[in-house]
């Protein structure tokens, strides 16, 4: 009852002011936590290591090695006696190495061995041209993959020639490992890059040399 009451003296003296000329004041509710400006929160590009380096004996992602090469030649693993051999062939790449090539190249390969793997994996290469002034171009001009079996180690991928001769210039590979069944090509999935050239005037073939085991 009291407080009713006292609303109601309030609610009567405001009138009262106002009717004799008084001023009123009207607070407007604010928010006294202001709210901050909201900063960027985009991702800073990711920036994959080049696999065109490598020191002898430090494997790089699941790569025990990596190498770019003309071509590979398939070995077979025995089991100390003749006749048995393993169900994973080695493969060993031909001029390991090998950065330069001629327009009218087949193809360019990149030869790797991995780790025995667990459950199957997709490794996959997208390859950009790079303009002279360095800038990647937004579509790749060639794709592979290769579906890698659980327990295998080698495998290679296979970049063909875009069209009747590869365009003069500068490459970059991106390189994926992903689980069978996903988009190989996503930034997530990306491990490294590789670089080659393709010029009117490469150096001679190279001796064949097998990566260190």
């Amino acid at each position: 009852m009291n407080g009713g009451w006292g609303v109601c003296c309030l609610a009567l003296m405001v009138a009262v002011m106002a009717g004799v000329g008084f001023p009123v004041a009207v607070v407007e509710g604010r928010d006294l936590m202001v709210p901050k400006e909201q900063a960027t929160t985009e991702f800073e590009p990711t920036e994959t290591p080049s696999l065109d380096v490598q020191q002898k004996g430090v494997p790089q992602s699941l790569f025990t090695w990596i190498k770019m090469a003309r071509g590979y030649e398939v070995e077979w693993d025995t089991f100390g006696r003749k006749g048995w051999y393993t169900q994973d062939p080695r493969l060993k790449p031909i001029a390991p190495g090998t950065t330069l090539f001629s327009p009218d190249t087949t193809a360019v390969y990149i030869v790797f061995e991995v780790a025995p793997l667990e459950d199957p994996a997709q490794f996959a290469a997208q390859v950009f041209s790079v303009g002279a002034d360095g800038k990647t171009g937004d579509r790749a001009i060639v794709t592979d993959s290769l579906e890698v079996p659980g327990h295998e180690r080698y495998g290679f991928l296979e970049l063909k020639k875009p069209s009747e001769q590869w365009p003069q210039g500068n490459y970059l590979v991106k390189i994926y490992i992903t689980s069978l069944g996903q988009q190989p090509f996503h930034a997530v999935n990306q491990v490294g890059t590789m670089r080659f050239a393709v010029t009117d005037q490469p150096p001679a073939p190279a001796a064949s040399d097998s990566p260190a085991r």
